[in-house]
């Protein structure tokens, strides 16, 4: 079963360049047996059916990911034009069974503001003759001057809770709809899978009505193995909306907890009969570099120089924005009742908040991001006693992992850092909260706006309980009444961020699938607190 073509883009010069990126994945089969080669490709020849994508861009730079069908060499050529006139070449790495066939190449020297036309060539490394067809995509890059604006989108929360790819429902609709918007780029706010979530191949709702589901060997079963966690990844390539999405959108992506397991730290062992490997740290060192073979994060393809690869980084997009993005799972502390009065650890570990504080210290960015995966002041449970994120339900002063949030929000505000917002996903709805000292049993530090946006593709949740250590209201809130809404029963939702170059003011949509904008907050440039 083969899943409908992709939507024409909106823009005439993007129609082209999808054109040609989508042809090279028109073949896919979603069958058990994977997929079939393109009508075009020559025999012996590479082929990329699987798209491409761009992230981490920046005013000058940015990384290129591919993946092949067999050994091959990738190589990248830039264009300011879809006629590629004057292209640039850029070679990449050799591409073998060791990465999984994919590949990810660094892009420099880029124009700043342009738009970037890249089409990714795959070549025999026996005989350079022997190419395959070339696969093309386009991206922004920052602007270097204030007066280019920005606007992104982010979310996160993709094929959770069963629901996968659906081909009665056009498969995963809300990356056509945010590719229409054609944002600079997109922030994925983590769980980009559900590695711990088996998809069955049909689930009856309560009406009565029958979800189907595309399925794959790797989503029978929890992912252990690396091949399994390669195969959740390879899972949300299969749907023609992601590829056309990721051919036009860059990306900066973060993870959460089910790129591994349902609510996994540190050090953690397994009680769960499904996993034969209990320890959740080999099974976090094969989902990492699963995550870093599928994605094109910068700092998990530093070359030399003995850089630790990592989630945690800051994507700087012109003089208008810093993206802090947060790795708010790999140093945390184990997830327990959360009450602890000394805490150094939490949920970022020390060296992660020593690193963020110079960072944001040393922004000169009229806005700053924090890209988180876990919310502040919504309350996420882990069993009966224990809590998964930084609120514990406690009202009065910061215990546990609240207390390192304090020593960051206290920083904010006596080094005067300015156009701090949060975004972040992981509850399956959409909110706005304002945290505010006057509300607050902790009040050294100065207001600010957390926006919660998702599920992408996943089940839908009742809204979380608010702690009041930290002064949140609730100013918005789109949540279903009961849990695990599928997709067919609850719209899916993606926020919205738009800078203006001129006034310097932020907005901030959330959006539900099928065009809604469902509130609208503008936030002025310049202030410690809002």
């Amino acid at each position: 079963m083969s899943l409908p073509p992709s939507a024409s883009s909106s823009s005439p010069a993007r129609r082209s360049i999808l054109r040609g990126s989508l042809a090279a994945s028109a073949a896919l089969t979603l069958g058990g047996t994977g997929l079939a080669a393109p009508a075009f490709a020559l025999s012996g020849r590479p082929r990329a059916e699987w798209g491409v994508q761009a992230g981490d861009v920046t005013a000058s730079s940015g990384l290129v990911w591919v993946r092949s069908d067999r050994p091959a060499r990738m190589l990248v050529e830039t264009s300011a034009t879809e006629s590629f006139r004057h292209a640039r070449r850029h070679l990449g790495p050799l591409i073998g069974a060791d990465t999984d066939f994919t590949g990810t190449t660094a892009l420099r020297g880029l124009p700043a503001g342009e738009q970037i036309h890249y089409r990714v060539t795959l070549v025999d490394p026996d005989d350079p003759r022997r190419a395959g067809e070339p696969v093309l995509g386009t991206f922004r890059t920052a602007p270097d001057r204030r007066r280019g604006g920005v606007r992104f989108l982010w979310s996160g929360d993709i094929a959770g809770q069963g629901w996968g790819i659906n081909p009665d429902i056009g498969g995963f609709r809300a990356y056509e709809e945010m590719r229409r918007l054609d944002p600079d780029f997109f922030l994925c706010s983590g769980d980009t899978i559900y590695a711990d979530g088996v998809i069955q191949p049909s689930v009856t709702l309560p009406d009565g009505r029958i979800w189907r589901n595309v399925t794959t060997p790797e989503k029978s079963k929890v992912a252990e193995t690396l091949d399994e966690y390669r195969g959740n990844f390879r899972y949300n390539l299969l749907d023609h909306n992601v590829r056309a999405f990721n051919a036009q959108v860059p990306s900066v992506v973060q993870w959460d907890d089910h790129e591994v397991r349902n609510n996994w730290y540190p050090g953690q062992i397994l009680d769960d009969a499904r996993y034969t490997e209990k320890d959740v740290d080999v099974l976090a060192a094969r989902a990492s570099q699963a995550f870093g073979e599928y994605f094109p994060v910068s700092t998990l393809h530093a070359r030399g120089g003995g850089r630790e690869r990592r989630v945690h980084r800051v994507v700087r997009y012109g003089p208008l924005l810093d993206v802090f993005v947060l790795d708010m799972r790999s140093y945390r502390n184990a997830n327990s009742p959360g009450r602890q009065a000394d805490d150094t650890t939490g949920i970022l570990g020390a060296e992660q908040l020593a690193w963020l504080k110079r960072e944001l210290a040393a922004s000169r960015a009229v806005w700053k991001v924090l890209a988180a995966d876990m919310p502040i002041g919504l309350v996420v449970t882990d069993g009966a006693a224990n809590f998964e994120a930084i609120a514990q339900g406690d009202p009065g002063v910061p215990l546990g992992r609240e207390l390192q949030i304090a020593e960051l929000l206290r920083f904010v505000k006596h080094r005067r850092i300015t156009g701090t917002v949060w975004l972040t996903a992981d509850v399956h709805y959409t909110s706005a909260q304002h945290y505010a000292p006057e509300r607050a049993a902790f009040q050294d530090f100065a207001p600010f706006w957390e926006f919660v946006s998702g599920p992408l593709a996943a089940g839908g949740f009742p809204a979380n309980a608010l702690d009041a250590t930290f002064g949140p209201e609730r100013v918005f809130v789109r949540a279903p009444e009961r849990a695990n809404l599928s997709p067919m029963e609850s719209p899916q939702y993606f926020g919205e961020v738009d800078i203006d170059g001129h006034s310097g003011e932020l907005t901030v949509r959330l959006r539900a699938e099928g065009g809604a904008v469902l509130f609208t907050k503008v936030l002025q440039p310049g202030r410690v607190g809002q």
